[in-house]
């Protein structure tokens, strides 16, 4: 099971994924004003890949912005492909 934590310092923040207590994985953004945020990089640690992690944390991402009503800037290269892949999740991009 993969547990994600959400950090947020008001300009900057992250969804960690955690798989039996060890980090697997992080998302990071910037907030672009009050009403979006920019989806900067996604990194999944090598012993984790193929295991849905990044698509775990993107769907939180989701998740937090469908919830606050956010809007998404995805300029990282595997939450933009994502989103293009699943259109059921763009409905919070700009």
């Amino acid at each position: 099971m993969i547990e994600i934590q959400q950090h947020d310092d008001n300009k900057h923040g992250s969804f960690e994924a955690f798989i039996e207590g060890n980090r697997a994985g992080q998302m990071t953004y910037t907030w672009a004003g009050d009403e979006r945020f920019i989806i900067d990089h996604t990194d999944v640690e090598e012993a984790y890949n193929g295991r849905g992690v990044g698509k775990e944390m993107l769907i939180a991402a989701v998740e937090f912005a469908r919830k606050h009503a956010k809007k998404i800037i995805p300029l990282c290269p595997f939450a933009k492909a994502s989103f293009q892949k699943n259109k059921d999740l763009q409905d919070v991009l700009i």
